[in-house]
């Protein structure tokens, strides 16, 4: 496999995952109430529509071709999202935990690219990659901080 291939393959992982966890935001977003937390989810989800863009072009910068959707994993998490808010009697603190499981396993996805030995990321991926990181860490901090207020 081509540099370029195992870096853009890296990437549409995370583009993917970008994608899933903007409809997953609006998902969200949809069932929740409390402006507060509305805010922080639109918020979110238009963090992750940008994060999805910036791989985009990433991908492209690589001459290879982005993901257009996100994953079935996906899918199936949402569904678990609107089956647990379904049963449970606080569906907003059911909803901010899903975000939360949403949000480690992004940071762990983009860590798992950071830290791959076996690839050397340019400077400009590897800053953009931290930056994302970064974000995600800290919207994991706020959603931690509303699901306890919950």
């Amino acid at each position: 496999m081509k540099y370029s291939e195992k870096i853009s393959d890296g990437l549409n992982n995370l583009l993917v995952k970008n994608y899933d966890a903007e409809k997953g935001f609006k998902l969200a977003m949809d069932k929740i109430d409390n402006p507060t937390i509305n805010t922080f989810l639109k918020d979110r989800a238009a963090q992750r529509g940008k994060f999805a863009q910036e791989l985009k072009s990433e991908i492209l910068q690589y001459g290879e071709l982005p993901e257009q959707d996100g994953s079935i994993k996906g899918d199936i998490h949402r569904a678990w999202m609107n089956l647990k808010v379904a049963v449970a009697s606080n569906e907003q603190e059911q909803l901010l935990e899903e975000v939360e499981r949403g949000e480690k396993a992004s940071l762990e996805e983009y860590n798992e690219i950071l830290y791959d030995k076996g690839v050397v990321l340019p400077p400009s991926t590897e800053s953009m990659l931290k930056r994302h990181r970064d974000a995600i860490k800290s919207s994991l901090t706020v959603a931690n901080i509303h699901e306890r207020i919950a």
